[in-house]
């Protein structure tokens, strides 16, 4: 049983090892995935906002903002588990030395996909406090927001390491990021609503991940519903439980095995 192997102290460890080396290139690392949502919520927000009438009874900026601060969640989450990931798998070779020492693949995919929860916590909670001056968020429910952005973190880091460590080649991740992201870049709600469009099209976007982000960073921000949010977490825990062994798995198989 793959359970069985991992150790929650070695998978601390690991996760130590990738924050000690985030504290030195954090300011270059946070500028380039957390400034895109910034440079959508200005341009978007106010260039677009000054042509829409209110969305869902809120201004346009205030509408979009919370669906940027999912999608700064879910890049954070994927470049790390991504690019980031491959790299210290396939070139570095860190992975090589780390389970050459005490800790097993286990420990090592637990500590990759919490320090993936937390580097995508990080860009979501940077983009809170940038966009906090332009008084685009209105509900106090709004301090539950780090707990949401740790919960969106780990689904996409999960999800980004199950992916990664089941390709044989790099040239693969590009399909996930156009095939997979931008898919739910466009329809899963940050920048229309969804309720006019074909129905096929909202049954496809249900099923996706990022949908059930910005509900909840939505739910949390500016709308103040705390049923919303319950909803909209409970379908991201179901799924990051569900999928949560798959990445596990696949690093010892390549591994070990």
């Amino acid at each position: 049983m793959t359970v069985a192997h991992v150790s929650l102290g070695h998978a601390w460890g690991y996760w130590l090892r990738n924050w000690a080396i985030f504290k030195h290139t954090y300011r270059l690392s946070l500028l380039a995935w957390f400034i895109e949502p910034v440079i959508y919520l200005v341009a978007m927000g106010f260039g677009l906002g000054e042509y829409l009438e209110r969305v869902q009874g809120v201004e346009y900026i205030d509408f979009i903002a919370p669906g940027l601060v999912a999608l700064s969640v879910m890049y954070g989450a994927t470049f790390e588990t991504t690019w980031n990931t491959y790299f210290k798998m396939e070139r570095a070779r860190i992975y090589d030395a780390a389970v050459s020492a005490p800790l097993s693949a286990e420990d090592v995919a637990l500590g990759e996909s919490l320090w993936g929860a937390t580097r995508a916590a990080i860009y979501g909670g940077a983009f809170i406090v940038i966009a906090l001056p332009f008084g685009v968020f209105h509900s106090w429910w709004g301090l539950a927001a780090p707990v949401a952005l740790a919960l969106v973190g780990l689904m996409f880091a999960v999800l980004g390491l199950t992916f990664t460590y089941w390709i044989s080649v790099v040239d693969y991740l590009s399909y996930y990021w156009t095939l997979f992201l931008t898919p739910m870049f466009m329809f899963s709600g940050i920048f229309f609503p969804l309720d006019r469009l074909p129905g096929w099209v909202q049954a496809l976007s249900w099923c996706m991940p990022l949908r059930h982000a910005v509900d909840l960073m939505r739910a949390l921000l500016v709308d103040g519903d705390p049923g919303a949010a319950a909803g909209a977490a409970a379908w991201i825990i179901v799924l990051t439980g569900g999928l949560f062994i798959l990445p596990l798995n696949l690093l010892r198989r390549r591994l070990v095995q």
